[in-house]
C-alpha cells in the first residue's frame, strides 16, 4: 500500500538533508519543514495511474486540541470524534466527483488512538509532541478529471490547522505548495 509514498522521501531527499538538523529541535518560534509546529500539517498527494494516495501528518493539537493521552471522558470523546472524521477521507478532501474516486484502504496512527508512542517525541520538559498520521489509498475511475484537491473541508473540520505544506506528485511532475483556509485549492 505504501509503495508510491515510499518513493517520495527519495524525491525529497535534498530537501530533507537540508533540514535534517531541525528534525527534533521543537522550536515553535522558528519552525521548519521538519519541526513539529502547532497549526501546521503536512500532506503528500501522489497520483499514479488511477491510484491516488494521500498521507496527512499533523500535530495532534491541530486535530483534537491537545497532545496528551486522553484520560477524561471529554478528551476521549474528542479523540473518538476526530478519529471518526479522519475515517472519511472523501469528506475531508474535496475531490472532483467526475474523477470517480473510491477509497480502497486507510491507516490511522497516533499515540492518542492507543497506538505505540512511536509518533510522540519526548520534550525535555516531559511534554509529548503527539502526531496524527493518516494514510489513504483511493482508486479513481477517471483520474484525468482529478486536477485539484480542495483542502477547505479539512480546514473546516479541524480549524486549529492554519497551514498545510503540500507535496504533490502527478501527471505534471512534482511540486510543493502551501495551503491555507483562504487558499485551500491545490492543483496537480
Amino acid at each position: 500500500m505504501r509503495r508510491l509514498l515510499l518513493a517520495l522521501p527519495f524525491a525529497l531527499l535534498p530537501l530533507a538533508v537540508a533540514h535534517a538538523h531541525d528534525d527534533h529541535d521543537h522550536d515553535h518560534a522558528h519552525g521548519s519543514l521538519g519541526t513539529h509546529e502547532h497549526g501546521v500539517a503536512k500532506l503528500n498527494a501522489v497520483l499514479d495511474g488511477n491510484t491516488l494516495e494521500l498521507e496527512l501528518d499533523s500535530p495532534a493539537m491541530n486535530i483534537v486540541g491537545f497532545e496528551h493521552v486522553a484520560s477524561s471522558d471529554a478528551d476521549k470523546a474528542k479523540v473518538a470524534a476526530a478519529r471518526q472524521q479522519l475515517e472519511q477521507p472523501l469528506k475531508l478532501f474535496g475531490i472532483a466527483q467526475a474523477a470517480g474516486c473510491k477509497e480502497d484502504a486507510q491507516e490511522l496512527e497516533s499515540p492518542l488512538f492507543g497506538d505505540a508512542d512511536e509518533d510522540g517525541d519526548s520534550h525535555e520538559h516531559g511534554h509529548a509532541h503527539a502526531e496524527v498520521n493518516a494514510h489513504y489509498q483511493l482508486t479513481c475511475a477517471t483520474p484525468g478529471k482529478l486536477t485539484q484537491i480542495d483542502l477547505g473541508p479539512l480546514f473546516k473540520t479541524f480549524p486549529q490547522t492554519q497551514k498545510i505544506n503540500v507535496q504533490l506528485i502527478g501527471r505534471n511532475g512534482q511540486k510543493g505548495v502551501e495551503a491555507t483556509p483562504a487558499k485551500a485549492m491545490v492543483a496537480f
